[in-house]
């Protein structure tokens, strides 16, 4: 399952896990979200509504690149560094390339497409 991260004329490619929450959150693009930062490490944008997390681990060692759903605030949450283990943060996917321009800047809009 490939998406795509547009920021201004960049595209940003990246690959979804196969887990039920990565397959609800497939189902919701397009969206568009402010991405801001979060203690330096991630930046994080709140959905509408919280994901189906059925079947997904109790928690994940996130790793730069990794697209995750913290469950317990409900908020997508990317991660510029590598963190480790939290309960309660979901693997939906990683980027394939650089994505380094969505730490530039604190706060970044970005729109969120299947590819």
């Amino acid at each position: 399952m490939n998406i795509v991260f547009t920021v201004g004329d960049k595209k940003l490619s990246a690959t979804l896990d196969d887990s039920a929450a990565a397959q609800d959150f497939l189902s919701r693009l397009p969206l568009t979200m402010t991405l801001k930062d979060y203690a330096g490490i991630e930046r994080v944008a709140y959905f509408d509504r919280p994901l189906i997390i059925d079947g997904a681990p109790a928690g994940h060692k996130a790793k730069a690149g990794d697209i995750t759903y913290y469950a317990p605030w409900g908020n997508l949450a990317i991660f510029g560094k590598s963190f480790g283990y939290a309960s309660g943060l979901i693997k939906l996917g990683a980027f394939d390339d650089d994505f380094s321009v969505l730490f530039q800047t604190p706060e970044a809009e970005v729109v969120i497409s299947a590819q």
